[in-house]
């Protein structure tokens, strides 16, 4: 289950966006409309794919890593952290394995 949530801004457009962090319930009980819902088009469309092809089985490895695709995504889009709902944010980037670069307060 994801521990926590990351909320996300991007300092360009303002948009903020809320990742969670770890295990992907939503993803093994919904395949691919998760990210559909995040607006996440290339995963959701990746993930429906995958599993059309393997018949479902390909949701056993999303469930795991989707949710660390989406932040990596996201940074890559220019967001930057601004919050944590709880815990702390070098233990959440420490479990992701990434650098979650930080929104520099004003």
């Amino acid at each position: 289950m994801a521990f926590t949530s990351i909320i996300f801004k991007n300092p360009n457009t303002g948009s903020i966006k809320k990742a969670p962090v770890g295990f992907s319930w939503t993803v093994f009980f919904f395949t691919f409309f998760p990210a559909l819902f995040r607006s996440d088009w290339k995963w959701a469309v990746i993930i429906f794919l995958l599993a059309c092809i393997t018949i479902g089985l390909s949701t056993l490895v999303f469930m795991f890593i989707y949710n660390k695709l989406y932040i990596k995504d996201l940074i890559g889009s220019g967001y930057k952290a601004q919050s944590i709902a709880s815990g702390d944010m070098s233990y959440a980037s420490s479990n992701i394995g990434i650098e979650i670069p930080l929104l520099e307060k004003v």
